[in-house]
């Protein structure tokens, strides 16, 4: 495998960064060891940043966003469409690069840098669409609008989970808004962020603009806790847990700051008696197993009509037996491993859990034995994708719980008012989905009035895991609030300005009052 990574980095220009070590993987103080979760081996040592890296980097972004700001947004657009041509030319490397460092399968880690390619696309028509409003002004041979101006650098910070696609929905905005970006990766995947943002800063200095991308690594205590605190920073982006938003939310509201906050999931399908239930099966299948059960959109309950739940339950054991869990760059497998050793384990106390609370294991809750679920010789952090049956009280607290591990707990209802009920009583508030022929159903669990899905993405027919980059992605509750990608998410990297512009030649004050002087 570091050969293979070492073949990735060369393709990608970047066998020679000095932030890089493939030779010597030991543990060392001020370096971060990367483990290919598909072997549990190290590939890669990685220098970590101190406090002094911090400042320079931060004082780096500012400069460049007081430059860049002053670039035409038409213009700004014509650089992130170089960025999107030169990501499509590395599109496959990359993508190895996610699959080979977090264990997603070879296609979803394609799919994952094609998704900063399309976001690149999409702001490239936005530089030219960052509009105002005109507004009548009450006053005579007055003219009243809005503008939205540059903010300013933005800090961004990202899970390992889309170590390349969450900072391309930031970056790619932020950059035709005018903002420089400094970005703080998980330490679980350093390499991916050191490539993309290596290929977005190298195409932006070829055209005239150095620094509007720039990476900072190292631990939250040194770095993390600095960037969440700087004035310097009016925006910080953060996805992460729930734990993890909460502490970022409260530092920067303290300076008043902006947050944009993505975070837990803890998603519900329904599927009704009268549901197309082999569309059903195949986006319960890959919402649930997808990314091995590491996506904040993953299927983590579902809630079958009882009058079909014994034989979509059926069904769904039949197909997970038929899943391949494996090396995620061989063809065909779509489960790899969990991220680390870590995740493995709290995967196990959840099946435990989920067994002292009366659940009932209907395929996998084991780890997977590598000899008989992958290739010979690999022994990552690989656990079966499992189901566990609630009890007939419908009581199972685990399932309360965020696990980013392959788990899903199913449950029964009687009436469809029952399963949006239930699917709303979690903390937290961001993918949710139905499958209905029925007209009436659908409407009834996006209902306008709010008292449908609670959910910042609702989907009708189609899995809670998947989405596109043209609508805002975002959830409610104890997900953050945040919106991110496409619709109008552009406007969270702005400020806007109101003004007014007074031609008559005379003073005219509003709400009609007068001034005798």
């Amino acid at each position: 495998m570091a050969s293979e990574l070492a073949s990735i980095l060369n393709t990608l220009g970047l066998g020679d960064d000095p932030r890089l070590a493939l030779d010597n993987v030991e543990p060392a103080a001020g370096f971060v060891v990367c483990e290919n979760p598909t072997t549990a081996e190290p590939i890669a040592r990685v220098r970590l940043d101190d406090a002094d890296a911090y400042e320079r980097a931060a004082g780096e972004a500012y400069a460049a966003f007081l430059r860049w700001r002053t670039v035409p947004a038409p213009v700004r657009g014509q650089v992130v469409r170089a960025i999107g041509d030169e990501l499509r030319t590395h599109r496959d490397a990359l993508g190895r690069l996610v699959s080979l460092e977090v264990g997603k399968s070879l296609p979803e880690g394609i799919g994952e840098v094609q998704e900063t390619v399309d976001i690149a696309d999409f702001a490239v028509g936005l530089s030219r669409q960052l509009y105002g409003l005109t507004m009548p002004s009450e006053r005579p041979m007055h003219a009243m609008r809005e503008q939205w101006l540059p903010l300013g650098p933005i800090g961004v910070i990202t899970a390992f989970n889309f170590p390349n696609a969450v900072w391309g929905w930031n970056a790619m905005l932020a950059a035709v808004c005018g903002d420089s970006v400094l970005w703080k990766p998980s330490l679980l995947a350093p390499l991916t962020a050191i490539a993309t943002n290596t290929i977005c800063q190298r195409v932006a200095s070829r055209m005239g603009h150095e620094g509007v991308f720039g990476l900072i690594i190292g631990e939250d205590q040194v770095v993390g806790e600095r960037i969440i605190a700087d004035k310097r920073f009016p925006l910080i982006s953060a996805t992460g847990s729930c734990r993890m938003g909460r502490h970022v939310g409260a530092i920067v509201a303290q300076r008043l700051g902006r947050c944009l906050l993505e975070l837990g999931g803890n998603n519900a399908l329904i599927v009704e008696r009268d549901a197309d239930l082999d569309l059903a099966l195949k986006s319960v299948v890959f919402g649930a197993i997808g990314t091995a059960g590491q996506r904040c959109t993953t299927t983590r309950r579902l809630y079958l009509h009882e009058s079909i739940a014994g034989e979509f339950c059926e069904r769904l054991v039949r197909a997970y037996a038929s899943v391949k869990v494996g090396d995620p760059l061989a063809k065909g497998v779509l489960c790899g491993p969990l991220v680390s050793k870590a995740a493995v384990e709290g995967f196990e106390k959840a099946i435990v859990a989920a067994k002292a609370q009366g659940g009932e294991i209907l395929a996998g809750g084991s780890r997977a034995e590598p000899t008989k679920l992958t290739p010979p010789g690999l022994s990552g952090h690989f656990v079966q994708p499992t189901i566990v049956r609630a009890p007939a009280s419908g009581e199972l607290p685990i399932a309360r719980e965020e696990t980013f591990a392959p788990i899903l707990y199913v449950f029964t209802f009687k009436t469809l008012e029952e399963a949006i009920a239930k699917q709303n009583d979690v903390d937290q508030g961001l993918s949710s989905a139905i499958f209905t022929e029925s007209a009436r159903s659908a409407e009834r669990f996006l209902d306008p009035s709010g008292a449908g899905s609670d959910c910042g993405l609702a989907y009708v027919n189609l899995g809670t895991s998947g989405a596109e980059i043209g609508g805002a992605f975002g959830g409610e509750k104890d997900t953050g609030g945040g919106r991110e990608s496409g619709s109008d998410s552009w406007k969270a990297y702005m400020r806007r300005q109101t003004v007014a512009v007074n031609f008559s030649g005379e003073l005219r004050l509003a709400q009609g009052i007068e001034l005798d002087l």
